[in-house]
Parts: C-alpha cells; sequence; structure tokens
C-alpha cells in the first residue's frame, strides 16, 4: 500500500535555526513544562528553539489566542503540530484552512451535540466500568497503560459501528500508533499510520455497503456530505478525514487521564472533596484541564512576515501555539497555578483551542474523562503513586506511565 500525497499548499522553508532560546527535546518530570512555560512568559513570551528543524513558541494567553482566530496569517495547512510528525497524507479537517476545511466539519459537528452526548453517556459508563473493574479488584494498576491507552480506543471503535473482528484490530493497533507518537518511534509511526489508512478504506467501503443514518454515524455523514457547490467531498480527502477521527481522540485522554491521577494522588483533599460531593466534578474537570493542558505543540505556519511581541517571525515559520502555557497565564487566570472551583471571573480555558479548528469532538472528549473521573472517585477511596512517572514530551503534555495502589 503507497501513502498518500504528502502536503503541499505551501513550500517549508527551515526557520531561524540557530537562534536557540529554550530547549524542547529534553527528558522531563511531571513539573519542569510548566516551569519553563513559566520563565518564557516573564522573560521570553515569544521564543524560539533550534529543536525540532527550528520553530517560535507563543506562551501568552492572547497571543495564543489571537493567532488561533486568524486563519490567513497563520495557517494549519503546511505544519499542524511540533515537532512535525506527519507521514502521510492531508487528513481533513485539521490539515485544512477556512473555508476548505468547512464542509468536513459541518459533516461531522452534528454526531456530538448535546442530545447524542446523552445517549453515549451509558455506551461510554459501561466501557469505563468494565476496564476499571478489574483492576480496582486487584488493588493496583498503572492508569494510563492498563486502562487510558485503551479506554478511546474502544470509544472510538463503537462511535464508528465497527464490528467486532476489526473493532479488535483498531483497539491492538490504536495502541501501538499511540505508543509510537508518545516516544517518536518514527518507523513504527508510519507502520501502524497506514494500517489505519487500510482500516479506514475498509469503513468507507463497509459503509457504502451498508449506509447508516448520517445523524449518528461519522462514515455515513461525511459520505452524505457536499461543498459548497453542491459535490460530494473527494475521495482521497474523505478517507484522510476517516484516518484523522480514528485517532485524534487517542492521544490526548490517555496522557491527561494521568494526570488526573497524580493530581488527586497529591492532593488527597481534592479528592475527599469530590468523594463527598459528585455534583463538583464537572468543574473540578475544566480546571484540571486547565491546569494539565495535554496540548503544548499545536502548530500553524505563518503565511507572511508578522510581529507578535516584538519578534519578527518570518513567512513559513512555523509558530507551536502552547495551550499549557496559556492556560497557566496570570494575565488571564487569577493564581493560576491553584486547583480552584471559583473562576468564574476567568477567562476560558483553551485545552481544546478555538476558532475555526477548535476540537470538534471535545463533547465526547469531556463525557469519556468526566465519567472516568466520576467512576474512579466512586470505585475507590484514593490512590498513591508507587513508581516513576515517565513523560511524553512534545506535541503533548503528561505521564505515559501512571503506577498507582488503590486505597
Amino acid at each position: 500500500m503507497t501513502a498518500a500525497p504528502r502536503p503541499t499548499a505551501r513550500h517549508f522553508v527551515p526557520p531561524q535555526n540557530d537562534l536557540h532560546e529554550f530547549d524542547a527535546d529534553v527528558a522531563e518530570g511531571f513539573d519542569d513544562a510548566h516551569a519553563l512555560f513559566r520563565r518564557l512568559r516573564d522573560h521570553c513570551p515569544v521564543a524560539h528553539s533550534a529543536d525540532f528543524e527550528g520553530f517560535w513558541l507563543l506562551t501568552r494567553y492572547e497571543d495564543v489566542a489571537a493567532a488561533l482566530s486568524d486563519s490567513e496569517t497563520f495557517s494549519t495547512a503546511c505544519q499542524n503540530v511540533v515537532p512535525r510528525v506527519a507521514t502521510s497524507g492531508r487528513r481533513p479537517p485539521l490539515h485544512l484552512d477556512p473555508p476548505e476545511h468547512t464542509p468536513y466539519r459541518r459533516a461531522i459537528m452534528p454526531l456530538f451535540h448535546p442530545p447524542r452526548m446523552a445517549a453515549w453517556e451509558p455506551v461510554v459508563r459501561k466501557i469505563v466500568a468494565e476496564l476499571l473493574q478489574p483492576l480496582v479488584a486487584r488493588g493496583a494498576a498503572d492508569i494510563c497503560v492498563d486502562f487510558s491507552y485503551r479506554l478511546p480506543i474502544f470509544v472510538l471503535a463503537e462511535f464508528f459501528h465497527i464490528p467486532a473482528e476489526q473493532a479488535e484490530r483498531i483497539r491492538d493497533i490504536g495502541a501501538d500508533f499511540n505508543r509510537a507518537l508518545q516516544v517518536r518511534d518514527l518507523a513504527k509511526l508510519e507502520q501502524t499510520s497506514l494500517f489505519l489508512y487500510e482500516v479506514a478504506r475498509d469503513i468507507i467501503a463497509l459503509r457504502k455497503e451498508q449506509p447508516l443514518d448520517p445523524g449518528v454515524d461519522p462514515t455515513s455523514a461525511l459520505l452524505a456530505a457536499r461543498d459548497d457547490a453542491g459535490n460530494p467531498l473527494p475521495d482521497d480527502m474523505l478517507l484522510g478525514t476517516i484516518r484523522q477521527l480514528l485517532v485524534v481522540g487517542i492521544i490526548a485522554p490517555t496522557t491527561f487521564t494521568g494526570s488526573m491521577a497524580i493530581h488527586l494522588a497529591r492532593h488527597p483533599e481534592h479528592f475527599a472533596l469530590l468523594k463527598a460531593q459528585p455534583d463538583l466534578i464537572p468543574a473540578a474537570l475544566e480546571e484540571l484541564l486547565r491546569l494539565y493542558t495535554p496540548y503544548r505543540g499545536f502548530a500553524r505556519t505563518a503565511t507572511r512576515d508578522v510581529e507578535i511581541g516584538g519578534r519578527l517571525i518570518r513567512k513559513d515559520e512555523p509558530i507551536a501555539l502552547a495551550f499549557t502555557a496559556a492556560n497557566r497565564d496570570p494575565e488571564a487566570f487569577d493564581d493560576p497555578d491553584s486547583f480552584r472551583l471559583d473562576r468564574s471571573g476567568d477567562r476560558q480555558h483553551m485545552a481544546f483551542g478555538r476558532g475555526p479548528h477548535q476540537c470538534a469532538g471535545a463533547p465526547l472528549a469531556r463525557l469519556m474523562l468526566r465519567v472516568t473521573l466520576e467512576e474512579m472517585i466512586a470505585r475507590t477511596n484514593g490512590w498513591e503513586i508507587t513508581g516513576p512517572v515517565p513523560m511524553t514530551t512534545w506535541p503533548e503534555y503528561g505521564p505515559l506511565s501512571v503506577p498507582v495502589r488503590f486505597r
């Protein structure tokens, strides 16, 4: 099977590789990224690193928000993460700028509306309970390896209405893809990515033969979609979209669930509060998303020379938008490093982005994470961390492994 052609929207020009103001390609502890971002926000809020072929980094809330809202100046069509990890063809809607991306989002957005999420809650809760129950019963587990690597893949298999045999293949390869991306095993990443294209082709073929209601099935919705001229979506772009949707929800829930587990182990008083008042869990989830935002390397490419914070960013240079840094900016959030449930006067966090590329699947992600938090708190009396918590690196933030002993 041959790979789809690489993006050709804009010619890539190497950035200012000799300008190096911070190290990005380093091993980190759980708190190190936040310490780095705090220093950069205070002293060099628009910074450049020579790591990962060279890139700019925006750390202030206002700068990140402005870039997210200006797709004419900051394009996602050339490079959408730092470091560059795409190994095969373009995958809408993430790899397209407006208005080209709009028909793809328009097709899938209804699947994430509140009535659909309400229908999905018992399905997600059943999956979460079946994964957690044996781990709690044995008294110890690795929250990431044993649980959160598996949960999103199980949910996505249901979401795409994939037959059981195919779902098992996706669960296995999805976990391999997840691990390869986290440790930047490029050979394994390309191998699993191409397999996911094969899976996407099979799903599309199945839905052409056995269509489902476009209101409940993403593949059927995309097959039924039309662009502004009334034409069906191109076959290669539809394939890329299904491939993107298969994995877009895998990575962030994996590491973020580990971050939630670490926070509640460090702060048993917060666990006790949520145990006593489970109605606070939705608000607590939003605060944890702000504190431990799992994306720090979503990228844009400058379409022209642009000045930000007194720094000149040249046309075609990649820019990482550090949601993880922006969500702890003291100009946007009072006492930003603290867990607080009374933030009505603060800005809205950007854990799922903003603007035309705000995460379409955020409602399903929130559902998975909220139910996970509810079930972990309801089924245990807390937990303690029993070993090292190795961290992922760019473009994500969060632990790869969180071994715990349940109380």
